[in-house]
């Protein structure tokens, strides 16, 4: 399985990103598959999160209203779309899969990561 992010990037207050994450040797379709960020000094931390079916992710508080998950089937990729960034969303963002089918929000519960891609937002 390999899990690879594309998209991060450097962006003022604001703005917006398009976080990508292809996928194989697993099906997104098939999976329960989530994004995680970890900023320095601190823990990784979900930011959304969806089963199987991908119709009703999961979102952290603090993205609420600002990102949105999507998925592309036949792409096997899915993707954050990340608007109205603010300085504390500056982070190494990673998506991950895990072999059940429900959504989960702890990074212990996943058992696929990419390598991640880092976000900076700057004030």
């Amino acid at each position: 399985v390999q899990l690879v992010e594309s998209g991060g990037g450097v962006v003022q207050a604001g703005g917006s990103l398009r976080l990508s994450c292809a996928a194989s040797g697993l099906t997104v379709s098939s999976t329960a598959m989530g994004w995680f960020r970890q900023a320095p000094g601190k823990e990784r931390e979900y930011v959304a999160a969806v089963d199987r079916s991908g119709i009703y992710p999961l979102y952290a508080d603090f993205v609420k209203g600002r990102f949105t998950f999507a998925r592309d089937n036949a792409q096997n990729t899915m993707y954050l779309q990340m608007n109205n960034l603010k300085p504390e969303d500056t982070a190494v963002y990673y998506c991950a899969a895990r072999k059940g089918l429900r959504t989960r929000t702890r990074p212990s519960e996943y058992d696929y990561w990419g390598q991640g891609t880092q976000v900076t937002v700057s004030s």
